[in-house]
């Protein structure tokens, strides 16, 4: 079993997926997988998965399910499914890592929490440079990221920072709000016996939120992982859809009950 899988999810979107591979061939530890959870894509993003995985750098995995609309919860489950690691990582497709990503949630993952990661917001000029001219993002400097955010391309400089926190990173060990899986790592052993993402979230939003309820409602509870693993994310219009209203009714409830295990989840793609 590996230390930690990186379960990288996408949709149609293979020239940033490509910079996010890039940034993970960087990591200063080697002992994680990553398993590119692909919600529909045309053969576009399998083609540069494949020519990635040729490199030798990464050990990568393309799971993959027909498009029948946006449906994160279920292929991150089937990623899941397919993960061989002790600690799962939830990354977006669209979201460059630090070369020490790896190494810094092997660190502060620890029994009994799931550890909720932040991120950078880049500009869609930034964005749009990064990927015409495949930018290493991941190898800049702090002083060519302050001169970036005296432009104005991305909206803030102090997740750069690195610190140690300590128990301050404890603080809000019952606080939902504000978890996205576009950065979040999650105990295999907690994940599978919650039963992974509920598969009746159809459509944009809240299947992350419904999620980490779940974990709370369950015992298991947060740690921050702000100042050590910081996510660049690329510029994408906002989502939103039209079951964004029935999937913020469907979490009301949850957040009503003290429901942990689901029964439309990862054991549809368990043998």
């Amino acid at each position: 079993m590996r230390a930690l899988s990186i379960i990288l999810s996408t949709y149609n979107r293979p020239d940033a997926l490509e910079r996010v591979l890039t940034s993970l061939e960087a990591q200063t530890e080697g002992d994680f997988e990553v398993i590119v959870a692909d919600d529909g894509s045309t053969e576009d993003t399998r083609a540069m998965v494949e020519t990635v995985s040729q490199r030798n750098r990464l050990v990568l995995k393309h799971v993959w399910h027909e498009d029948q609309g946006f449906r994160a919860g279920a292929i991150r489950n089937k990623a899941v499914a397919a993960c061989e690691g002790e600690r799962l990582v939830f990354l977006d497709g669209d979201c460059m890592v630090f070369p020490d990503f790896v190494e810094h949630y092997i660190k502060l993952m620890e029994p009994g929490f799931f550890l909720a990661g932040n991120r950078v917001l880049l500009d869609e000029s930034l964005t749009q440079r990064t990927l015409d001219k495949k930018l290493p993002l991941h190898k800049w400097s702090l002083l060519k990221w302050i001169s970036v955010r005296l432009r104005g391309e991305m909206n803030r400089l102090i997740p750069f920072l690195r610190l140690p926190l300590g128990p301050l990173r404890k603080l809000s060990s019952r606080k939902w709000q504000g978890v996205k899986t576009c950065n979040l790592g999650v105990w295999r052993q907690d994940f599978f016996e919650i039963n992974g993402f509920d598969e009746h979230y159809q459509g944009w939003g809240y299947e992350d939120s419904d999620l980490v309820i779940r974990l709370l409602n369950k015992g298991i509870v947060r740690k921050e992982g702000r100042f050590a693993v910081p996510v660049l994310h690329l510029w994408h219009p906002l989502g939103k859809s039209r079951e964004t209203e029935e999937n913020w009714k469907r979490l009301e409830a949850v957040m009503q009950s003290n429901t942990t295990r689901i029964d439309n989840g990862l054991s549809n793609h368990l043998a």
